[in-house]
């Protein structure tokens, strides 16, 4: 039992472009398997000639075009009528289509997970429980705390100044409930205790069967901004409060020249 091909049918002869001729006697793993795999079918194959069968393994047919079909396999032990293993037979489901969807899938789902982490902005995401589930490269660098440190913490009481915790969590209820939020003003606490003031629009998250499964914030660092307002704030109540004083202290010599 050298492992050569002794069964090649016409659906077989179909999908790789071997004909029958071509594939009876060569050696099936290193004529038709993808080098990649070659090591871990021939496991799958040895094992069925020991009598360990394998149900639905997906197989790297070579095709006579280079082109690679995917296959999903039961490996079978076959026997002789004296019940001797004489060799294995694969049945086989072209699965090359639902493969390639899945691997388009996975790279474009790879290829965002990139756009995230490596945004500008911060980009971070809650669970409905209320816990960190995304937590951007962004994000760390502006509140301090690394992605582990903050994945599964609770956001509002981890992460929010106190006296806002209300407020945003009515933000975040709103949003698992659909009720979306653009342009609220976050005041996050970063690690070394300081203030970060960000502008967040909070979008519900669902999954490919439409249920809620969280929020996500997409937010723009606003705290140099903030602070300068607040300090124009700050200077316009004083020199309010100055000229208060000046208009009393006015009135009063005023009234005392007439007397």
């Amino acid at each position: 039992m050298k492992g050569n091909v002794n069964e090649w049918n016409n659906k077989t002869v179909e999908i790789t472009g071997f004909s029958r001729q071509e594939a009876i006697g060569k050696p099936l793993v290193e004529t038709f398997i993808v080098g990649s795999l070659r090591g871990s079918v021939q496991e799958i194959l040895d094992n069925a000639l020991n009598e360990k069968e394998t149900s639905n393994y997906e197989l790297e047919f070579q095709t006579k075009k280079n082109e690679i079909r995917y296959l999903l396999v039961n490996a079978t032990t076959r026997r002789d009528v004296e019940g001797n293993v004489v060799g294995v037979v694969g049945v086989a489901q072209d699965v090359t289509e639902a493969a390639q969807h899945d691997r388009a899938v996975a790279v474009m789902a790879n290829e965002l997970r990139q756009l995230v982490d490596t945004a500008n902005a911060p980009i971070f995401g809650i669970d409905v429980d209320g816990n960190v589930n995304e937590w951007n490269n962004k994000t760390a660098e502006i509140t301090g705390f690394t992605k582990n440190e903050a994945l599964g913490k609770h956001l509002v009481h981890t992460f929010i100044v106190s006296s806002l915790r209300d407020n945003v969590q009515e933000i975040l209820d709103n949003a698992l409930k659909g009720v979306e939020t653009s342009n609220y003003e976050l005041e996050f606490r970063t690690k070394s205790n300081e203030i970060r003031y960000l502008l967040v629009n909070a979008t519900t998250r669902k999954d490919v069967a439409d249920n809620v499964i969280g929020v996500v914030g997409v937010a723009q660092d606003v705290t140099e901004a903030a602070k300068h307002d607040r300090a124009v704030a700050a200077v316009s109540f004083k020199l309010e409060h100055i000229f208060k004083s000046l208009l009393v202290t006015v009135k009063t010599h005023f009234r005392l020249l007439i007397l």
